[in-house]
């Protein structure tokens, strides 16, 4: 069963923010409030008919209009013209603001209201989803970029490793000729000159 929706108000930089919803806590999320606004007086329950007109019309859409103005409530709203006229109090309502009536909406309106809010909620959800699967592709991607890299590197360094280990067997094996050579020369040396020295007596 669709759930009731009510108007919420509050402001929040450059722009005063409405919505249609059904709790406190869904007008938050829409808002992507870090703080309970209306605990803290930074946000309310709109009676005003023109605000109850613009967000059943588009439930669960956040609406804006400049911080401090009279001008309806729309989905893009242009900045505010005079900032340094703005006298803004989130706890006191705007001083040509005027407390109104109600809205007497009927029962119909009220549901579809309500449907499409949650049809709007429904899509949020999605496009949610959508963006958590995408950054979830993107982590995987960088993950094999890393674990190629780090294999890439790993193998690399191992050829290296055996190649450096072949060149100190060489280097070993070389050692041990120039130390049999070196032992040769020696003996055969002594012989040689041995013998030169007999020929000159």
């Amino acid at each position: 069963m669709a759930r009731k929706l009510k108007a919420y108000q509050t402001s929040v930089g450059f722009y005063d923010l409405a919505i249609a919803a059904p709790s406190m806590k869904a007008a938050l999320e829409a808002w992507g409030a870090g703080s309970n606004l209306f605990h803290q007086g930074f946000a309310k329950e709109s009676e005003d008919p023109a605000v109850v007109a613009a967000t059943m019309a588009t439930p669960g859409v956040v609406l804006r209009r400049p911080v401090g103005s009279d001008e309806p409530f729309r989905e893009h709203a242009s900045l505010p013209t005079h900032l340094t006229d703005v006298q803004h109090d989130h706890k006191k309502p705007h001083p040509r603001q005027k407390k109104q009536a109600p809205q007497q909406t009927d029962e119909r309106a009220t549901r579809e209201a309500a449907i499409l809010f949650e049809k709007e909620e429904r899509r949020r959800e999605a496009q949610r989803k959508r963006e958590e699967a995408g950054e979830e592709r993107r982590r995987e991607r960088r993950r094999q970029a890393i674990a190629r890299a780090q294999e890439a590197l790993d193998r690399s360094r191992g050829e290296h490793d055996k190649a450096m280990a072949a060149i100190e067997d060489q280097r070993k094996a070389l050692d041990r000729r120039s130390e049999a050579e070196a032992a040769r020369w020696d003996k055969e040396k002594q012989k040689l000159e041995e013998a030169l020295r007999k020929a000159r007596e």
